[in-house]
């Protein structure tokens, strides 16, 4: 839209250098009346347009926050389903309940574009994790993760939770 307004600009520039604004009346010409009306209609266009793009634009941003906040808030759940799973259970029934509504809640949050922060024997990221503990060791290389406290979570390049690790230095 900017050329335009670049091409509007120098069509009333020439008009105002030949002197096609008023005749010897002091009234403006027809022709440079109705120039006038095109050039304020375009400029509403224009305006109109940039208006609904930037809209949609601000709709898509509060649309992917309020998602990821509200997907943010369900972590625990899954959290607590794991936690579950890990805890012995002598009703195999009630075990295979839990590891269903685990799938099946891992699966939505896969289509809604969650991943896993993959952590664990990698490079310490700050971008992605926090570190809250550091060991001294040789078994692994220094600013390595050596234990992951609590999975860390994202959506696209948004981190939802980052992962709390131990760090070897």
């Amino acid at each position: 839209m900017e050329d335009g307004r670049e091409q509007i600009e120098e069509k009333r520039e020439k008009r105002e250098e030949g002197g096609e604004r008023v005749d010897g009346s002091g009234e403006a010409e027809p022709q440079v009346e109705v120039e006038d009306w095109k050039d304020k209609c375009l400029r509403a266009q224009a305006e109109l347009v940039n208006y609904r793009n930037r809209a949609r634009r601000e709709r898509e941003q509060v649309w992917g926050e309020a998602r990821a906040d509200a997907v943010a808030q369900l972590l625990p759940v899954l959290d607590n389903l794991e936690r579950a799973l890990d805890v012995p259970c002598a009703d195999e029934s009630y075990k295979q309940g839990v590891e269903l509504t685990l799938r099946q809640f891992t699966d939505i949050l896969t289509k809604l574009g969650v991943s896993e922060i993959d952590a664990f024997e990698k490079p310490f990221d700050p971008q992605w994790m926090d570190a809250v503990l550091h060991e001294e060791s040789e078994a692994l290389g220094e600013n390595t993760v050596s234990q992951v406290f609590t999975k860390g979570y994202r959506m696209g390049e948004r981190v939802l939770r980052h992962a709390v690790v131990k760090v070897v230095n």
